[in-house]
This record gives structure tokens, C-alpha cells and sequence, in this order.
């Protein structure tokens, strides 16, 4: 069919937020919201152990399997979701949520695959499983700085500029003043209450998100018209204003496959198999975000359940998320499709395109009073729970593998302080970033977000799926492969900076690399690039010891533990005469310490006039009980924890695996018929 610019008529109506803005009612349902969400929060404040790494970190590893399931659910459908999956939606048509369902697939490979060697391992951190599994120091610290810098590449920023944007369409606020304030509301219960608070508002935020997107699903296709209105009005809707001679504005033919031609199209299914997997296999597999709330749960079982659980969460995405994108494309095609950079800059400010603004639009135009009130609950939720995740994620992996490094005699008064401390860092570089995101990937805010993903994630997916499931690979492998992989990757990531990808209506004078290789078929590369690292230096080099294997890999999950004898700390392996000699320097510093205290003793008078505001600030902070044990200036050492058990019940076993094929069987059916 030959579409023209006189296609569509123009949309009539103004642009997004122009016609209408939040009322009373709208404010009372966001009130209602915020204080559900604090009063959750507040709650779950009360019943955990803050004060300790441990409780303030994993949650006390006591978590059943649905709130693991929602928070897993919650962390990985964010604000940036809404606004980038539907815009990509809006822009090129369902493709983008070949992301979504190949992510199915992964966390079931984490439930069932990876996390039994986690929880054998007994790690808090995935940089901590490294060091265990290779030895030394490099590869931990290594993976520990490029995971805080992929998380303000490819999430927080992006979430913050997905939510400010929302909220700037709804309520015409400067988008770094939005910003500010989330982050403000945000930082509040997640600060305070650790990852235990996290995961149970994540639980309220999922109900929340889900029951709102399925309202504005259900507005959004009684508008259109139905299903058919969609899947013929798709194909039409071309904005009236666009550039002559060019496919500027004109929907993609293959707009309704996931599969397209492997060389011309945006998403090569070649790519979308392999290159697209990879990526995806590092965040659902081996992320600290992802994986932190699986090893919060109280038994591999509730673990595997709550795996299950966001498997079943993550086909919604394409019914409540994109194809609303798709339909407000239809409905306000010369705003949401605009073609024109002039018009676009008019629009919505920005000039590569206005497809982000498609969801946006459909709250603020199809909703009544109290319903809009309720959307925007709904994406603060979404901005909320994605970023209280990376934040406690991020500070847990900046404590434990970072700080604790350079400080190996830090108490948890000093760990608890720095968490907290680190997240304000992680929220000023990120607001930092926003402009770079603003500008990126032609208005596609899912894709900016992928694309970046493939260039970093590739070779620690090959680390650790070689770490975990090849016995033979060993600390200078694994290192060199990350090193060589990663190196290569950052050039092809500066050169997408340098030369951005043009316009619709602008010629292609980019490097080869960059114009003839897609980013999913760089990934590919760049994936076998690192595997072939990675096993011929491990083969050229010294075997791993048997303590890099015992418990560490797939194979050895079920040994033994390692003798009580030896004792396993941050700086080896140490003899109990060594342990023993540094129990009695504590206790030698500790009779100083309440040497210091009696001598202390004529300001108790003024210490106790504000003993009641400082026990406030330390209940609020979690940090409490260290009134009380701040005796011991060493961190005391871990117990041993029940989830280091793989044992499961049968029954219990059978109902998660009869639900893992159920699963597995739905995942294959909806990607093959939409492919």
C-alpha cells in the first residue's frame, strides 16, 4: 500500500498536557497513594532487623515467594517502561517486546539454573561470588565499578527521566524539579527501612500498576475501537506534516513481528535470538538487583516460586504497556508521530521525535478525574520501585565489595552510614546524565537503554555463565576475557556517542561498524569474542583450586562445606591461632573503649537531653541497636544462613516444576505466533 502525507487528517487535539491537567480528586488519589506506600513502608521498618548487614541488605533472607516475585516484577518494569516500551510501540511497533519475553525465559533460568549455586555459595553479592570463584581481588572490584556505572547509564538515569517526563507532560513542571522531588519521597523509605522495605512496597507498587495500566488498556481499546481498528489503523497512522521523499512518519511494514529481515530492519531476528539473550542473561541472571531480592527468600523453593511468579508478570507488559503505545499513535498521530523536527520541538521539546510521549498522552486525554490520579500513582509507582531497587542494590554491592575493600575492619555502624551515604553520590551523577538520555536514540527511550546494555553487559554474562557451569575456568580467564571484551565494547559505545545514528531523512555517513553491523549483531560478536578469551587463557594457565570449585559451580553445588578448621574472611584463609589472636586484640580494645566511657561520664547529662530526638534518628535510620553494641568496634562474622540449604520438599518441588513447563510452554506459544 502507498501511504502519503495526506494519509491521516490532522489531530485535532493540542499537545500532550495541553488540554488538561490534574484536578482535586486527581491530588487526593496521589495523597492516598503516598501515604499507603509510607505506611507499607513504616511497617515493614518495624518488623526487620536493620541494624544488622544482613537484615538491612537480604531482608533477613525470611522472604516468601510472592513478594520476591513482585519486587522482582516491580524492579524490572520501571518507569522507563512505560514511557520507552510504549513509545517504541508508538515508533516501529511490537518488536521491542522481544526484550520483555525473552527476559521470561531468563528468570526462569535464574530460579532453576543459576541461583542453587548462589545460595550454595552463600554470597550477598555477585561481585562477592566472583572472588570466591576466582580468587584474588581484581575481577570483583572490576565488576563492582562497572555494575554502578551501568546502573547510572541504563536505569536510574532512565527512570528519572521517564518519570519526569511524565509528570512534566501532566503537570507542566521543570523536568529537573520533578526529578528532585521523587527522588526526595523516594530516598525516604528506602534510606531507612533497607532492602525488607523495598520489597514489601514493591508488593503494593505491582498491585498498583497493574491495576491501573489495565484500566487505561481497557479506555484505550474501547477508543480505538477494538482489536481490528488497531491492527488496520497501525498501518495508517501517518502524521499530515513530515518530510517530503523520505520514511519519515511512515509505519514499519513489519510493525506486528517480533522476527524481522535479518539485514535491513531495526531488529534483526538473528540478533533478537542471540545477541538480544546474552545481554539478557546478565541482568535477570547475574545482576545484583535481580538477584539480591531471589537470595532474600527464606528457601530455594520460595525462590524458585517468586521466579515463577515474574515469569507469569512479564507477558502483561505487551497488553498494558505497548499496545496502548500503539494505539495512541492512532488516535494523536500528528503529535505522537510527528515527523518534523520543527513540529517535534514544539511538541514536546525534543527534536528527534515525540514517541515517549505516547503513554502520557493516553492518561491525560482518555481518563476521567480520579482515574488520571490513579495513573500517575502508577507511574510514580513504577519510577519508585525500580529505583528504591537500584539504590539498595547499588549501595549493597558498594559496601560489601567496594568500601569494605579498603576498609576491612569497618563496623556496621560504618557500612550502615555509607550505604546510606552512597545513594545520594549514585542520584547526582545520575541527574547529570539525564540531558545525554534526553537526546539519545531518536526519542526511543527502550532502545537507548538496550543498546547501551549490549555494548557493557555481553562479557560478564560470559564470566559468569563460564564461572558457573565450566569447572575449569580460572581468575586470569575470566579476567583478561572481561578486560579484552569490555574494552572492546566501551569503543563501539563511545562511537554511537560520536556518531549518532541520523535522522529519517538524513544520509548515513557513519563508520562502517556502526552503519553496517546492528548493535544485537555486535553483541553477538563481541559475546563469542569474550568466550573465546576466557577458555583459551583458563586452558594456558594453572587449574583453579578446590576451594574456587567446592559449592561454586553447578557441578560441585552439593559438596561438602569447607572444614571449621579454616575459616573463610575478606583476606584468605586464616588458622584459628590467628583468629584467636585477633578476638583477644578486640577484647583488648574494648576494655580501652570502656576505659574511654567511665572517663566520659560527666557529659552523660547532656547526652540524655538528647537521647530522645537521637533515638528517633537512629530507629529511623535502622541503626538502633548499636546504642547498645557499639562495644564491639568489629564487625562480628555472618552466621550461618538456612538458604545455604538446596534441600526442598517434593511436593513443593513438583508444583514449581509442573508451573516451569506451564510457563516455558506460554513463553514459546505467544513469541512464536507473534513472530
Amino acid at each position: 500500500m502507498d501511504f502519503t502525507a495526506t494519509s491521516m487528517p490532522p489531530s485535532s487535539s493540542p499537545p500532550p498536557g495541553g488540554r488538561t491537567s490534574l484536578e482535586t480528586v486527581d491530588i487526593v488519589v496521589l495523597v492516598v497513594y503516598f501515604l499507603l506506600v509510607l505506611a507499607v513502608g513504616f511497617w515493614s521498618m518495624w518488623r526487620t532487623k536493620r541494624s544488622t548487614v544482613d537484615g538491612y541488605f537480604l531482608a533477613g533472607k525470611n522472604m516468601t515467594w510472592w513478594p520476591v516475585g513482585a519486587s522482582l516484577f516491580a524492579s524490572n518494569i520501571g518507569s522507563g517502561h512505560f514511557i520507552g516500551l510504549a513509545g517504541s510501540g508508538a515508533a516501529a511497533g511490537i518488536g521491542a517486546i522481544a526484550y520483555e519475553w525473552n527476559g521470561m525465559l531468563m528468570v526462569l533460568l535464574l530460579g532453576w539454573l543459576f541461583l542453587p549455586i548462589y545460595i550454595a555459595s552463600g554470597v550477598t553479592t555477585m561481585p562477592e561470588y566472583l572472588q570466591k570463584r576466582f580468587g584474588g581481588r581484581r575481577t570483583q572490584l572490576f565488576i563492582t565499578v562497572l555494575s554502578l556505572f551501568i546502573y547510572i547509564f541504563t536505569k536510574i538515569s532512565v527512570d528519572m527521566y521517564a518519570g519526569a517526563l511524565f509528570i512534566q507532560l501532566a503537570l507542566q513542571w521543570d523536568i529537573y524539579l520533578a526529578v528532585v522531588l521523587l527522588l526526595s519521597v523516594t530516598a525516604l523509605y528506602t534510606v531507612a527501612g533497607g532492602l525488607a522495605a523495598v520489597i514489601y512496597t514493591d508488593a503494593v507498587q505491582t498491585a498498583i500498576m497493574l491495576a491501573g495500566s489495565l484500566t487505561l488498556m481497557g479506555f484505550s481499546f474501547v477508543e480505538v475501537g477494538g482489536w481490528n481498528a488497531l491492527m488496520e489503523g497501525y498501518g495508517k497512522a501517518i502524521p499530515s506534516v513530515r518530510v517530503p521523499n523520505s520514511t519519515c512518519g511512515i509505519p514499519r511494514h513489519d510493525s506486528f513481528h517480533i522476527f524481522r529481515d535479518p539485514v535491513n530492519s531495526d531488529l534483526p531476528w538473528p540478533g533478537v535470538i542471540i545477541g538480544m539473550s546474552i545481554p539478557s542473561m546478565w541482568y535477570w541472571c547475574s545482576d545484583q538487583v535481580i538477584v539480591q531480592r531471589s537470595l532474600s527468600a527464606k528457601t530455594l523453593t520460595h525462590a524458585k516460586g517468586g521466579s515463577l511468579l515474574a515469569c507469569y508478570l512479564k507477558i502483561l507488559p505487551f497488553f498494558v504497556i505497548m499496545l496502548p503505545g500503539m494505539i495512541s499513535r492512532i488516535l494523536y498521530t500528528d503529535d505522537v508521530a510527528c515527523a518534523d523536527p520543527e513540529l517535534c520541538e514544539q511538541i514536546c521539546g525534543n527534536p528527534v521525535g515525540c514517541s515517549d510521549t505516547a503513554y502520557a498522552r493516553l492518561v491525560m486525554e482518555l481518563l476521567p478525574t480520579g482515574l488520571r490520579g490513579l495513573m500517575m500513582a502508577v507511574m510514580i509507582a513504577a519510577l519508585m520501585s525500580s529505583l528504591t531497587s537500584i539504590f539498595n542494590s547499588a549501595s549493597t554491592i558498594f559496601t560489601m565489595d567496594l568500601w569494605k575493600y579498603f576498609r576491612s575492619h569497618a563496623t556496621e555502624w560504618e557500612l550502615m552510614l555509607v550505604g546510606r551515604a552512597f545513594v545520594l553520590v549514585l542520584v547526582v551523577v545520575s541527574v547529570l546524565w539525564i540531558p545525554v538520555v534526553q537526546a539519545s536514540q531518536g526519542g526511543q527511550l527502550f532502545i537507548y537503554i538496550q543498546s547501551i546494555s549490549t555494548y557493557l553487559q555481553p562479557p560478564v554474562s560470559i564470566v559468569f555463565l563460564m564461572g558457573c557451569f565450566w569447572k575449569r575456568t580460572n581468575e586470569k580467564g575470566a579476567f583478561w576475557g572481561l578486560t579484552i571484551g569490555l574494552l572492546v565494547g566501551c569503543i563501539r559505545m563511545l562511537l554511537d556517542f560520536i556518531y549518532p545514528a541520523p535522522l529519517c531523512y538524513e544520509e548515513d555517513d557513519r563508520p562502517a561498524v556502526l552503519k553496517y553491523v546492528h548493535y544485537l549483531y555486535f553483541s553477538t560478536m563481541l559475546s563469542f569474542l569474550t568466550l573465546f578469551v576466557v577458555v583459551v587463557i583458563s586452558l594456558a594457565t594453572e587449574k583453579p583450586k578446590p576451594e574456587q570449585i567446592s559449592r561454586l559451580t553447578w557441578f560441585t553445588r552439593f559438596n561438602t562445606v569447607v572444614p571449621k578448621e579454616q575459616v573463610t574472611v575478606e583476606q584468605g584463609t586464616k588458622t584459628l591461632e590467628e583468629i584467636t589472636t585477633e578476638m583477644n586484640e578486640m577484647e583488648e580494645s574494648n576494655g580501652k573503649t570502656r576505659h574511654r566511657r567511665k572517663d566520659s561520664s560527666s557529659s552523660v547529662s547532656s547526652v540524655q537531653s538528647q537521647s530522645k530526638l537521637m533515638s528517633a534518628l537512629y530507629w529511623l535510620c535502622g541503626m538502633e541497636r548499636r546504642k547498645k553494641e557499639d562495644s564491639n568496634p568489629v564487625t562480628p562474622p555472618e552466621p550461618e544462613r538456612a538458604i545455604c540449604s538446596l534441600e526442598e520438599k517434593p511436593c513443593l518441588r513438583h508444583i514449581v516444576n509442573v508451573n516451569l513447563i506451564i510457563c516455558l510452554s506460554v513463553a514459546v506459544f505467544i513469541i512464536g505466533y507473534w513472530g
